[in-house]
């Protein structure tokens, strides 16, 4: 089951959660992560994760494009990002 971390890193995986219903996917993460924090608060309507959160948490319907993102994140310095590699749909799996 996946279960939200708690804590202050628990407050980096809601924040964005929070943020990345609004983004339109991979290709926006990029330039979202290389905002500055005020304009990303503005944007999104939450803080920007810092470069020192752990478990910056990714995923996707199927897998792919939380991997990507993921990637993406540790390309820019996000130490702490990590793939849900089951996905949406084993959480969904595991919850139903």
């Amino acid at each position: 089951m996946l279960q939200s971390p708690r804590g202050r890193a628990g407050a980096a995986f809601l924040q964005l959660a929070i943020a990345a219903r609004t983004m339109a996917g991979v290709s926006e993460l990029e330039s979202a992560l290389q905002m500055e924090p005020a304009a990303f608060q503005a944007l999104y309507s939450t803080q920007k994760p810092k470069l020192e959160d752990e478990n910056l948490i990714f995923f996707c319907q199927m897998g792919k494009r939380g991997l990507q993102a993921t990637q993406l994140a540790q390309g820019l310095g996000y130490t702490g990002a990590r793939n849900y590699t089951g996905a949406y749909r084993e959480w969904l799996q595991q919850e139903g």
